[in-house]
């Protein structure tokens, strides 16, 4: 089955160095659409990974040496990109932008510091459903490119479309801190802002082969703390625009391993998802374990894509 949702574009496969034209997505696609994506080769394995709420334990083979490519340092200066330019500092929020007046909380995934606190994420907090550990390692690549400096990077360039576009944002973490949050404190810096809208920034550890990007949704749960029914059609909205812009502004494909080739995936089973009273969703935005999508995942002009197509589906989601 195709994605079908808001601003939907499939992209087309390679020519040589050139793209094919763009197909102009008819809003309304009947079935006969999955074939817009049956040109997309799923090679591999099919065993799926899990970027999010990922367990610990998992160790980078040099954390401490870790390519420094983030958008900017723990102070909010810009740092040097892998590209070799230099990021802008995040600016205030324009006066008179079109998200003036709405409040955007960004969660980098997972925290570079984590490897180094094991005992202190392993530690269980209540996600409703159940027990779960406070936070995870998150995933590297082969190359040990760590995922929580990937989503640092993708955050802060973030980060400054939406303020160029009038949004308050605020982050979970912006590597200030040596580990952490918890995955309930991520959940409640979202709720105590009141946000119009959270987006958690991850990058997947799936298997050789799996490729592309997903958008989970959080699916209805009513236990304990969790109440996730009246964000369940809100945080779709927003996890539609986003893919749909996603696919637009980066050119890469829906997951080939989870989410029928949707770009979507809904899971009752993630804290950040299921203690969010405000819409949210998470977006693994590749497979870090793939050469290919690592390529990808470490080049700072595609990460710029990813910013761009996130912040789009953002500002889709917000002005309606």
């Amino acid at each position: 089955m195709s994605y079908v949702g808001p601003d939907f574009d499939p992209p087309q496969p390679r020519r040589s160095a050139l793209r094919r034209p763009a197909t102009v997505a008819v809003a309304a696609v009947v079935v006969g659409a999955v074939a817009g994506w049956g040109v997309w080769q799923a090679v591999g394995d099919s065993g799926g990974g899990g970027g999010a709420d990922r367990a610990a334990g998992q160790t980078p083979r040099s954390a401490t040496n870790a390519p420094a490519t983030s958008g900017g340092s723990p102070s909010g200066e810009p740092t040097a990109s892998d590209d070799g330019k230099k990021a802008s500092p995040s600016p205030s929020p324009s006066a008179d932008g079109p998200l003036k007046g709405k409040v955007v909380v960004v969660d980098p995934g997972h925290n570079p510091g984590n490897f180094q606190h094991t005992t202190e994420i392993n530690r269980k907090v209540n996600i409703g459903t159940g027990m779960k550990e406070c936070d995870t390692t998150g995933t590297t690549t082969n190359d040990g490119y760590l995922e929580a400096e990937f989503t640092l990077d993708v955050s802060r360039r973030l980060r400054t479309l939406l303020e160029q576009q009038g949004a308050t944002v605020e982050f979970t973490q912006d590597g200030d801190r040596p580990w952490g949050p918890c995955i309930d404190e991520r959940a409640r810096i979202g709720n105590e802002a009141e946000a119009d809208a959270v987006v958690s920034i991850h990058a997947d550890g799936s298997g050789t082969g799996n490729r592309g990007f997903h958008v989970i949704l959080p699916g209805s749960v009513d236990e304990g703390a969790a109440d996730t029914r009246p964000i369940v059609g809100p945080s779709r909205a927003l996890g539609e625009r986003i893919a749909g812009k996603f696919v637009r502004a980066t050119g890469t494909a829906p997951s080939n391993y989870v989410g029928d080739g949707t770009g979507l995936v809904t899971r009752q089973d993630l804290g950040g998802l299921n203690l969010s009273t405000v819409p949210k969703v998470f977006i693994e935005c590749g497979n870090m374990r793939d050469s290919n999508d690592a390529a990808l995942l470490t080049s700072g002009a595609w990460r710029q894509k990813a910013a761009q197509g996130i912040s789009e589906g953002i500002v889709s989601f917000l002005r309606g």
